[in-house]
């Protein structure tokens, strides 16, 4: 058990001595004091992190120095409360008034030692809280998200105030600008640190196998389970599960997603019986939700559902000033995923950077840096090591530019819609991934939009981005 100070309170003196000796052989410092004045003279000059009290003391009782513990709380102090036979529902009440747990006496050693062994790990995790908290202050930092500007702070204050609940939390911002980073900063922040996280990517993920990778399956469920499958509500069972994408998942799924968030159970494919999860739930999208609940892409309940407290991240063009602190964050990690010690940007390079768009967000970024740490040959980035022409400011374009879509008045929002993705195909030479980035939609999406151009014109899958000449 990690050592702490433990002050034990009882008016009888064989009681606490007996107490004190038992703690200090756990490993713990113990200090006594006859009655709650007493007490709340050593807690001034020892600083115990447990306070161990009886209830009926003279002078001041226990239930009277729990109030004085409880209001303020820092520095925070667990109280557990000594009950007496016939006075447990008095410790009850005080459990109400903010004690961490009580035990009865005559003391059963093994269940006093897990109580504290159990305080000790709460109020180390709340330490390693406030340590993140300083750490955000001072250099702004939180978990693995980086930025001193105004944005960010706000967006670290909003993840601070969530993390501890059990809420449901909806993620939203375009693609690349650290949503899965935000969900796991708030499962690290949360109680549940200790237990799983896991995701799962609605939008990679066939229909067909989805709601087995959710739910799990039973052998012979369906053609092809030949085996017991575990899904990720269980996989995270105690823990935190995020559904990335979540506007991309089946609506039938949606339907059963929302009845295990209402009922806490969930039945595996093939079963008959249901099993309780103990789950948080995060949802994420690069969507504007409420575009995808008019679309019908989303459960207009399921949204209410998880949007108990949402969380917008902003695209990386909204905080330019935090390039500097993101390129040092970065680049520390490339080094340590290349073995190479590239220090800093020069100046030069840091001006093609922040002049750059930044259609890609915070991925982009990582990816460019990336590359220029594998082609650094010193210690400091120059231009010559970042992508051809990234940050140079482009000439006025033609009206009739070749990367540009001409609309005549009257074209319908779905032709406009097929010429842009048309068009961003061509510009990125078909290269579907980087075009669903620069579209700000899920790779799937894009496939269901191409499909849906060939089957309209007739033209085959690899034909149809020449319509767009």
């Amino acid at each position: 058990m990690t050592k702490e100070k433990v002050l034990i309170v009882a008016d009888e003196e064989n009681e606490r001595t007996a107490l004190a000796e038992l703690i200090e052989a756990w490993g713990c410092d113990a200090e006594t004091a006859a009655d709650g004045l007493e007490a709340l003279e050593r807690i001034t000059l020892c600083n115990p992190g447990i306070v161990i009290t009886d209830l009926k003391m003279p002078r001041m009782d226990g239930m009277e120095l729990l109030e004085k513990l409880a209001t303020p709380p820092p520095p925070q102090i667990a109280v557990i409360v000594l009950s007496a036979q016939g006075s447990v529902e008095t410790a009850v009440t005080a459990m109400k008034r903010g004690a961490f747990d009580f035990i009865e006496k005559p003391v059963n050693p093994t269940r006093l030692r897990n109580i504290l062994q159990n305080a000790t790990r709460i109020r180390g995790a709340e330490r390693e809280l406030e340590a993140s908290r300083r750490k955000l202050r001072d250099v702004g930092l939180l978990g693995e998200l980086v930025g001193s500007s105004r944005r960010m702070q706000e967006l670290f204050r909003l993840i601070e105030l969530v993390a501890p609940s059990t809420a449901s939390v909806l993620i939203t911002g375009e693609s690349g600008t650290g949503k899965e980073l935000a969900a796991r900063t708030i499962h690290s922040l949360s109680s549940r640190r200790d237990k799983p996280f896991v995701t799962i990517n609605c939008a990679a993920m066939p229909e067909t196998l989805i709601e087995s990778e959710i739910f799990g399956h039973e052998k012979g469920a369906f053609a092809g389970a030949l085996e017991r499958h575990t899904g990720c509500f269980e996989l995270a069972e105690g823990g935190t599960l995020l559904f990335d994408e979540i506007s991309e998942m089946p609506i039938a799924t949606q339907t059963k997603l929302l009845r295990v968030l209402e009922d806490r159970k969930l039945c595996r494919l093939g079963s008959k019986m249901d099993t309780a999860v103990d789950v948080r739930v995060l949802a994420a999208t690069n969507k504007h939700p409420e575009d995808a609940v008019a679309r019908g892409q989303l459960r207009n309940e399921l949204y209410y559902r998880l949007n108990v407290f949402s969380i917008h991240m902003p695209a990386l063009r909204e905080h330019k000033e935090d390039l500097p602190d993101l390129v040092r964050a970065l680049l520390s990690d490339m080094n340590q995923k290349h073995g190479r010690r590239v220090s800093s940007v020069s100046e030069a390079a840091m001006t093609g950077l922040a002049l750059h768009p930044w259609p890609g967000n915070v991925r982009e970024l990582r990816n460019i840096l990336e590359r220029a740490v594998i082609a650094c040959e010193g210690a400091i980035v120059e231009p010559r090591h970042l992508p051809p022409g990234l940050g140079q400011i482009a000439p006025r374009a033609p009206v009739q530019d070749a990367n540009s879509v001409r609309l005549e008045v009257g074209t319908t929002v779905d032709e406009a819609e097929r010429l842009l993705v048309l068009k961003t195909l061509e510009a990125t030479h078909n290269n579907k991934t980087r075009a669903a980035d620069m579209l700000g939609i899920s790779l799937k999406t894009l496939h269901n939009k191409l499909k849906e151009y060939s089957s309209q014109s007739g033209a085959g899958p690899g034909e149809i981005t020449k319509v767009a000449s």
